[in-house]
């Protein structure tokens, strides 16, 4: 009999971890014998998946999109609707309420879900439906457009997804808590409610495992232990998360653990990296499908950050020593990943299946010499406003979806992508407000202090920054003092 042991054991086992070895490693995907590491050794992979997605590719799909109109959200809808999936966007708006709030515009003018649905129908002949509904507050409704769509999937993006934002002050991280939670919470009851078997494929975050906690590679989402006795188990990898919105997510874990054990919901969860790149082959078809493009210190993206700050002649803000190593995708390949999560749900019964959504791992201060490399404008080592280890490695495996097909934009890519994100932030430059680069929510009161000198109104844009700024292909910066003597930490999942 298998046992999975959750909540009880979390803490220990977060606990007890060692960090991870001082370096990475190259791994190589062979898709039809295993993977193979820089030290030749193989490790056998299922191929039973490969099987699954071919089977069910071509099968169109009603699909509704919980926080259809946000920056993971959109391109997504988009690309479902491309497959020749039936889609329905749902979004209260709250992204964009948020904006207001902040005195902060996306860089790029995003058009209302109507002008950009109409958009859509124009240059592709698709309908997409869109409803305004908030899922953490109106349950009755949700339930009867379950009821009356019938959806075969729910996408589940409806959720506050700002570390910073989180913890931007009380009532920041109450709004994240009771927004996310409740969320979750009322799709999986209004799921049962429904009497339909809807699949829920629910956009996580690598946060929920925390960074430099684990050791070794991080596996995707159970890990096998031993318990007191020598008992052998595979339970839920412990949670360690850095924020308020880590938290939700983690707590979003046990949730569906819960909900597929006592109801039998089909649930998968993506553990997603850090997102960057602003356009997909969908959203260029026309500049009202643009998405939208974060450079603010709240919701701005690490990569994108930087893209923006060196397009414009502004030093690239780099937290701390910038040694922090995280892992990353192409907003193109997001949309891709869920679209093979959705050809293949789990069946009824099995537990919740947990996918790795990351392409590479990179330190963020290599990637800040890359692009300072490329643009010419200099790096500045900010005190750090999150509570975070300022060093750690981090190995990740993703192997299920490589299996699936994907075969994941990088950083090193020779399609210009950063070339495209660099000439989208010079069209829009005229809309950004340079006070909102520099970071403006801290995880408690020390890092406020150690914050307490940096001045918004001193960023300034270089309007004579001319070009692209970044070369199409692309090299990696030779060593560094900064990078420890090792260049580009980089590591290809």
């Amino acid at each position: 009999m298998k046992i999975i042991f959750v909540a009880a054991f979390l803490p220990a086992f977060a606990a007890s971890f060692t960090a991870p070895s001082a370096f990475t490693t190259n791994i190589a995907i062979d898709t039809n014998h295993g993977v193979k590491s820089a030290f030749a050794f193989t490790k056998p992979i299922p191929l039973i998946l490969q099987a699954r997605n071919t089977e069910l590719e071509a099968e169109k799909k009603k699909i509704i999109v919980l926080g259809g109109d946000g920056f993971c959200g959109w391109p997504t809808s988009l690309h479902l609707s491309d497959k020749g999936h039936d889609i329905v966007i749902v979004d209260n708006l709250s992204r964009r309420n948020i904006d207001t709030e902040l005195g902060c515009d996306s860089l790029t003018p995003i058009q209302s879900p109507e002008v950009r649905i109409q958009a859509w129908k124009e240059v592709s002949g698709k309908d997409i439906k869109f409803v305004n509904l908030d899922v953490a507050k109106d349950y009755d409704l949700l339930v009867q457009l379950l009821k009356e769509e019938k959806p075969d999937a729910v996408v589940h993006f409806a959720e506050q997804r700002s570390a910073p934002y989180s913890m931007k002050n009380s009532k920041t991280k109450r709004y994240t808590i009771d927004n996310n939670v409740s969320g979750s919470n009322n799709l999986c009851c209004a799921a049962i409610d429904s009497e339909l078997d809807i699949h829920i494929v629910h956009l996580g975050t690598m946060g929920v495992y925390g960074y430099g906690s684990s050791g070794g590679e991080i596996p995707e989402g159970y890990i096998d232990v031993v318990l007191p006795g020598g008992r052998e188990s595979n339970i839920l990898h412990p949670a360690y998360p850095g924020s308020v919105y880590h938290a939700t997510k983690c707590l979003d874990a046990l949730m569906w653990q819960f909900y597929q054990k006592n109801d039998q919901l089909r649930v998968t969860d993506l553990h997603q990296g850090v997102v960057w790149g602003t356009n997909t082959p969908q959203t260029i078809k026309d500049e009202r499908l643009v998405n939208r493009f974060d450079y603010d210190g709240d919701y701005g993206t690490v990569l994108n950050r930087f893209l923006m700050q060196g397009a414009m002649g502004v030093p690239l803000t780099v937290y701390g020593t910038g040694g922090q190593t995280r892992g990353f995708i192409h907003i193109t390949d997001t949309a891709k990943c869920i679209e093979i999560a959705i050809n293949n749900p789990p069946a009824t019964g099995d537990r919740v299946e947990i996918f790795n959504q990351i392409a590479e791992t990179c330190r963020v201060r290599d990637i800040a010499n890359m692009v300072s490399e490329q643009t010419g404008v200099g790096v500045d080592f900010l005190p750090n406003p999150r509570q975070e280890a300022a060093e750690n490695e981090l190995e990740v495996a993703n192997r299920k979806f490589t299996n699936l097909g994907l075969d994941p934009i990088t950083l090193e890519s020779e399609d210009g992508l950063f070339a495209e994100v660099t000439e989208i932030v010079k069209k829009f430059k005229h809309r950004c407000n340079p006070r909102m680069i520099l970071p403006a929510s801290f995880w408690n009161k020390k890092r406020a202090e150690e914050c307490a000198d940096l001045d918004p109104s001193s960023t300034k844009i270089n309007e004579e920054v001319g070009g692209t700024g970044i070369d199409v292909n692309m090299a990696l910066p030779e060593e560094s003092e900064q990078s420890n003597g090792k260049g580009v930490n980089t590591t290809f999942i």
